[in-house]
């Protein structure tokens, strides 16, 4: 069998695929030399003893800031297309809901001292 030589100009390329990951939440910091994207999923589980506790996984994913400008692009124009073929993208009902009952809840606490922060579950 005959080895063929490469020529100058052909590259090999290996793509190496990880595994899904489905984000919930989203962390966003930046400094001047780059953004830090913080993909997170936070679920609450049971244990058998019916102990409560909120798992949080995560995948930061760090970009320079021209490839952020850029993600921004692409992403607006694939929002375009997907609104074209698929109708507005609008937030569920439930959420709205949920929004307005924060919102109450902030003016209600206006003045007040809040001893506990709030957090992600309430």
């Amino acid at each position: 069998m005959a080895v063929k030589e490469a020529k100058s100009n052909e590259m090999n390329v290996r793509v190496k695929d990880n595994a899904q990951f489905y984000s919930n939440d989203l962390a966003i910091n930046v400094s001047p030399t780059e953004f830090v994207l913080d993909f997170k999923c936070m679920s609450q589980v049971q244990d058998i003893m019916k102990h409560s506790a909120v798992v949080v996984t995560h995948q930061p994913v760090v970009i320079s800031p021209i490839h952020a400008k850029g993600l921004v692009d692409i992403l607006s124009k694939a929002i375009i297309d997907y609104e074209k073929k698929f109708g507005k993208i609008e937030k569920p009902k439930a959420v709205k809901k949920a929004e307005k009952l924060v919102e109450k809840t902030k003016k209600q606490k206006k003045g007040k001292v809040v001893t506990k922060p709030e957090n992600y579950f309430g």
